[in-house]
């Protein structure tokens, strides 16, 4: 079953056992699915999918910094909820041990050996762990194992 799918379906048992919060999130994360398809005029991939449904979290943990640092401690709980739905919609995260593994063997794909090498290897790192790992977690290795 594709993202899509399972958004609707999910949105469906949300609103039968009256989970608001839930469904709200799970709403919003279709129409934004939704919105895309109709950006690009065709039904996505199931990574471009994922890459909108990463894009919400990645704007919730942004909104999550804004409301802790404006001492609101409520809304970024609530935004933690929503990102812990939309968490489920992806596929299981990678840990930094396996991330290393695959920047390593990226790095050698590459041949990479340089800074500069950067964008080679994201290249062909990124496909392979959409969806699994932050992108900026991605980064900060690779240009660690780079420059180190």
């Amino acid at each position: 079953m594709g993202i899509k799918e399972q958004l609707i379906q999910d949105m469906k048992s949300a609103a039968k056992e009256k989970a608001k919060g839930k469904l709200s999130i799970i709403r919003l994360a279709l129409a934004a699915v939704q919105n895309k398809e109709k950006e690009l005029l065709r039904e996505l991939s199931e990574q471009e999918a994922m890459q909108v449904i990463s894009g919400l979290i990645k704007k919730g943990k942004e909104s999550i910094e804004q409301f802790k640092a404006g001492q609101r401690a409520d809304l970024a709980d609530k935004e933690e909820k929503e990102i812990e739905v939309l968490h489920s919609f992806l596929p299981q995260q990678l840990t930094t041990a396996e991330l290393e593994v695959e920047v390593a063997k990226a790095l050698e794909e590459a041949g990479a050996s340089a800074p500069q090498d950067m964008g080679k290897v994201m290249k062909i790192l990124m496909p392979r762990i959409a969806g699994r790992a932050e992108g900026k977690m991605v980064n900060e290795l690779v240009r660690k194992r780079l420059s180190g």
